[in-house]
């Protein structure tokens, strides 16, 4: 099973991509997790709306054909940790590669997301794009150590 965080936007502070590296690092060889940045659409005299339909058009290049679509969004289900790692065992159960979504700066747009397989919200807070990352990478590291048995501080 491969993980991906498929997100908009490439240029990153050095902080962030070294937190992630540090989390994606730590992945078993058979929970690979990837990051595959798509480049932002250019917002110079264009709508959001042309901005989120060009990067929807690069989200779709950028997934692999089969791959469960769980898009990152304020209106998503909750989770707790346990609960994320209860539905990652889900997931690897059925041996289907999970591409998790961050969008750009306007989000995502809205038919495109629409066609996702779950909805997933990281926190009733805003998270800058580069937080949303590390913080997302995390808890699927956090998710997958708590399927292997780990002890964890809330049980």
């Amino acid at each position: 099973m491969k993980l991906l965080v498929v997100a908009v936007g490439q240029r990153q502070p050095e902080w962030a991509l070294a937190a992630f590296d540090e989390f994606a690092r730590r992945f078993p060889p058979e929970m690979r997790l990837e990051l595959k940045a798509v480049k932002a659409e250019a917002r110079a005299g264009r709508s959001a709306a042309q901005c989120m339909a060009a990067e929807a058009q690069r989200l779709d290049a950028a997934i692999p054909r089969g791959a469960r679509r769980v898009v990152l969004d304020e209106g998503g289900s909750r989770m707790t940790s346990a609960q994320l790692a209860a539905r990652v065992a889900h997931w690897r159960g059925t041996g289907q590669d999970v591409a998790f979504i961050v969008g750009g700066a306007d989000g995502i747009d809205p038919a495109w997301a629409a066609r996702a397989d779950e909805t997933l919200r990281l926190s009733d807070l805003t998270l800058p794009h580069a937080l949303a990352r590390v913080v997302l990478v995390e808890a699927l590291y956090r998710a997958w150590t708590l399927h292997q048995g780990h002890p964890y501080h809330r049980e």
